[in-house]
């Protein structure tokens, strides 16, 4: 009986030993970040926009130009808000 035990007991400390000396790089990495550049590469409508020369319709020029200066308006002096009504006795 107390044979068995040890020859057990070394069979697994063996095994243990020898699935240390096993490779431990995963599968996947062959394809690792595949799916972030397939999903970067959804979000593009059209991939070659950057070599276009036809012109974006928007709005025009004067229009835009106002609405830059509102925007950097926004930042210079911000809105005041108002105080939010608190209810309770706050003592």
């Amino acid at each position: 009986m107390m044979r068995s035990v040890t020859l057990g007991a070394a069979a697994l400390t063996l095994a243990l030993a020898v699935s240390g000396c096993a490779a431990t790089s995963p599968a996947f990495e062959g394809s690792f970040g595949q799916t972030v550049r397939t999903s970067l590469a959804s979000q593009v409508i059209n991939p070659a926009a950057a070599a276009s020369t036809n012109p974006v319709a928007g709005i025009d020029a004067q229009a835009a130009m106002g609405a830059q200066r509102q925007y950097e308006k926004s930042f210079a002096q911000p809105q005041m808000h108002q105080p939010a009504m608190l209810s309770g006795s706050g003592r």
